[in-house]
């Protein structure tokens, strides 16, 4: 279980991470949903090009294949409540680095995923 633990801390770590960057990057990029084929067909090819979005689903990348490794391992039912920690990296970070603001409503719905979270991981014997 311990395996278990270090390894999905370091894959959640990474999916938040690649998420933010994803975020961050596309936000800069401006809104695509309003822009015809050929603004689109522009974003696409910018996106190819830039740090953030590159070095984000780099990061998305590490979690899938760590997330595949966990799976080879530990069952499904403990393993995918674990990914549930990414809400907590997501609402911390995001209030930080996006400047998005966290409800205090988010807050203890975050608190509530931890808990079940830790009622799942001690089920499982560990």
């Amino acid at each position: 279980m311990l395996k278990t633990l270090i390894i999905m801390i370091l894959a959640v770590t990474a999916g938040t991470v690649g998420d933010l960057l994803l975020a961050k990057g596309m936000k800069e990029m401006g809104d695509i949903s309003a822009m015809n084929l050929r603004g689109i067909l522009q974003v696409a090819f910018q996106a190819l090009t830039t740090p953030k979005l590159i070095i984000g689903t780099a990061m998305l990348s590490v979690f899938f294949f760590l997330w595949l490794a966990v799976l080879s391992w530990e069952d499904l039912s403990v393993a995918l409540p674990m990914q549930a920690l990414n809400y907590v990296l997501v609402a911390f970070l995001s209030q930080y680095f996006l400047g998005e603001v966290v409800t205090p409503m988010r807050w203890a719905g975050t608190i509530l995923v931890c808990v079940g979270v830790l009622l799942i991981t001690k089920s499982s014997g560990a």
